[in-house]
């Protein structure tokens, strides 16, 4: 009985360093240190995209558009000529009305002769 009293008080001297360790390095691990910095998101920019004369790089600076969607959207004015009003952007597959509605305030449509620019902005 002596020798395991013994034992266990010599098990439980060892241990106390191995916890004091990983007491100290834990704090570390909870701080982020061991994980890496999620990368910042650009800002969005915030210029109004006329759907009607866009390319595809300006079409996928729109939020939630990428360039499936971009490639989508220009087939789609190819095939069926402008937008009559960016509403009609509902048309295109892929583009429900909850992206809509994030992507309304960004949406103009006006005549390719139309000047850039121009504040003949519909909504």
């Amino acid at each position: 009985m002596r020798a395991l009293l013994m034992l266990l008080a010599i098990v439980a001297m060892a241990a106390i360093p191995v916890a004091a360790v990983a007491a100290q390095a834990a704090p570390a691990a909870k701080q982020g240190v061991a994980k890496p910095a999620k990368p910042a998101k650009a800002p969005a920019s915030t210029a109004v995209v006329n759907i009607n004369t866009a390319t595809q790089a300006q079409l996928e600076s729109l939020p939630g558009v990428g360039a499936k969607a971009a490639e989508r959207i220009l087939e789609y004015r190819q095939k069926n000529g402008q937008f009559k009003k960016v509403e009609d952007l509902m048309n295109v597959k892929g583009i429900g009305e909850k992206s809509f509605l994030k992507l309304k305030p960004r949406l103009t449509v006006t005549d390719k002769a139309a000047p850039s620019g121009g504040t003949d902005r519909q909504a």
